[in-house]
């Protein structure tokens, strides 16, 4: 078997993950890239409004998928690009689970998917500040050009994949996984009609703050309350790229600290409260993107998680988007 894949990308219109609007596509055998596609879509009826924040990212507004088809009419289409294809995305946690939240509240079924993170991945293989999918891409040798494009974010997840690969000598993803002594996930198949919904389409279908709504917060001027360090839920999914990792939060959030600190744990994060020696994940607030690492915008938490990295500390720091991406149907929550 040789490395074959299918990497995938979504857009989506606000920050419930079941609102995709684009997606992209690009077929991977034998390590090179065969075959790409690309849709836009309308999502899902009644989770379909498009938020301002979203669409200030990818461009994609209403009236630009106003005559598409919806999500759930497109997915055989989608569906049949795939194939059996093991499914590759960046921060496959949150593409995942737009397959999974836009097919239960469309009331339709959905298929099992063995999958692989190219965050995950990354963090094992490459040594970056940042393993947002520009920086991920620039160190694989495929830079990203137009970044929320859908189509062109699949395309460079597959070539972090497959420079991934090649590093660790890897003929297939099988022996990919072998060399780094990892297990697959799978995301199981599911019917909306008898199996439990997630936890997101459930808050989206009472009618709740899925697009995190409620929980976001003006900006209130002085030091944050940092509250209590939560012990990680025992029973997080290891696959998830929180899990394990010790996690420190600096600047203002769209929520409270408190919030942030127990959607971590939830995953199987520890939390603290300054960056130390244990520290591997730093998560900037105040509008912070990956590029300010670049340009020098940075807090002072910021700054020491450099001074660690150029020492060699396994350290990565998020915006807080990848970080609302990566725990759950969020405000803003579009940002890798």
């Amino acid at each position: 078997m040789g490395l074959d894949f299918t990497a995938i990308d979504f857009e989506t219109a606000n920050g419930f993950r079941g609102s995709p609007c684009a997606v992209g596509l690009t077929k991977v055998r034998g390590g090179r890239i065969v075959e790409e596609a690309s849709w836009l879509m309308r999502p899902p009826a009644n989770h379909d409004h498009f938020d301002f924040h979203n669409v200030r990212i990818h461009g994609i507004s209403a009236a630009d998928v106003a005559g598409q088809p919806r999500f759930g009419d497109l997915f055989p289409e989608i569906g049949a690009f795939i194939g059996d294809d093991v499914l590759a995305a960046h921060n496959a946690a949150f593409d995942l689970g737009v397959i999974r939240s836009a097919l239960e509240v469309s009331g339709l079924p959905g298929p099992a998917y063995d999958y692989v993170c190219t965050v995950m991945l990354s963090r094992r293989c490459y040594s970056l500040v940042s393993n947002s999918l520009p920086f991920a891409a620039e160190e694989a040798g495929v830079p990203l050009v137009r970044h929320h494009d859908a189509g062109e974010d699949a395309r460079a997840c597959a070539g972090i994949l497959i420079d991934i690969a090649r590093r660790n000598g890897a003929n297939s993803l099988a022996e990919l996984y072998l060399s780094l002594g990892l297990a697959m996930p799978r995301q199981q198949a599911f019917d909306p009609a008898v199996d439990p919904l997630s936890k997101q389409s459930l808050t989206a279908l009472a009618g709740g703050s899925a697009n995190g709504a409620a929980l976001v917060r003006p900006f209130q001027a002085g030091w944050p309350e940092e509250g209590i360090n939560p012990e990680p839920n025992p029973d997080a999914e290891p696959g998830h790229p929180l899990y394990g990792q010790t996690v420190v939060f600096t600047g203002q959030l769209s929520i409270a600290r408190p919030e942030a600190k127990a959607r971590s744990a939830d995953m199987g994060a520890r939390t603290e409260s300054r960056v130390t020696g244990r520290t591997t994940v730093l998560v900037v607030g105040d509008g912070f993107v990956a590029s300010d690492l670049r340009s020098g915008r940075l807090t002072g938490k910021a700054r020491r998680v450099l001074e660690l990295h150029e020492r060699g500390q396994a350290i990565e720091v998020l915006s807080e988007g990848e970080f609302l991406q990566m725990v759950g149907s969020m405000a803003g929550a579009a940002a890798l």
